[in-house]
């Protein structure tokens, strides 16, 4: 399975520099404070990889509130398996 992992990889990196060759060409970009020449292809791979970002940072938030209620659940769960026990444990009484 690692091997499998490697190759994936691998053929990412060789895929990713080729994109980078094809698309050397420089770009300008303006901003508020000036402008800067940046090859397309470093352009591109920024905004993947910010997007990328965004999207796992989102996506932390979600799973982070998650987490929070299963904790909740358990100490729910915890405190009504006590009750069943102490209840189990209660003798029942004639009620003649």
């Amino acid at each position: 399975m690692r091997i499998f992992t490697y190759l994936i990889v691998f053929i990412l990196v060789i895929i990713g520099f080729t994109f980078a060759c094809l698309n050397a060409e420089s770009v300008t970009i303006n901003y508020y404070l000036g402008q800067r020449e940046i090859p397309l292809s470093l352009l591109l791979a920024a905004g993947l990889f910010i997007g990328g970002f965004l999207g796992w940072l989102s996506c932390l938030i979600t799973v982070l509130k998650l987490k929070k209620d299963k904790f909740k659940l358990n100490q729910r769960l915890k405190t009504a398996e006590k009750e069943i026990n102490n209840l189990r444990h209660i003798p029942l009484e004639d009620q003649r």
